[in-house]
């Protein structure tokens, strides 16, 4: 009996039984901090950022986080996970491209509206990800 993309069985083996677990070749894209974004998420409140990182693990298994918005027609393409507490309202800006995840921008607000200088940096992250893409497709090709 054969199943595409298998690759191996883990065994549990217990007293009175054995389970017979699949783990096929696909495994979830990686998640890539663009600038000083993994510091900044860091110095979130932890419920923060346990809500946002289960928001990040359900992009790349390729589930829909519990609290996003597309950044269109600002930055197309651009999606932003969305947590608050009391005092802030924290976001992580990301773009997914050939099935990795690129985390561009993080930052908390007070406001409603996000600030033009967090806007600019997600902006210029962007243009530098996408030039370093195209610089390493050139390598490769």
């Amino acid at each position: 009996m054969a199943f595409p993309g298998l690759y191996k069985y883990l065994y549990t083996v217990g007293p009175k039984h054995a389970t017979l677990l699949f783990v096929s070749d696909t495994s979830p894209p990686n998640v890539v901090f663009e600038g000083d974004s993994r510091d900044i998420i860091r110095s979130f409140p932890k419920d923060i950022r346990s809500d946002l990182g289960a928001d990040l693990d359900r992009v790349q298994n390729g589930e829909k986080p519990l609290d996003s918005a597309p950044m269109s027609p600002i930055l197309p393409g651009v999606f932003e996970l969305r947590g608050d507490d009391q005092s802030f309202w924290y976001r992580v800006l990301y773009k997914q491209i050939e099935g990795v995840v690129y985390v561009l921008h993080c930052f908390k607000k007070k406001t409603n509206k996000t600030s033009l200088n967090d806007i600019k940096i997600a902006r210029e992250r962007l243009t530098r990800l996408k030039e370093r893409l195209a610089e390493q497709k050139r390598k490769k090709n």
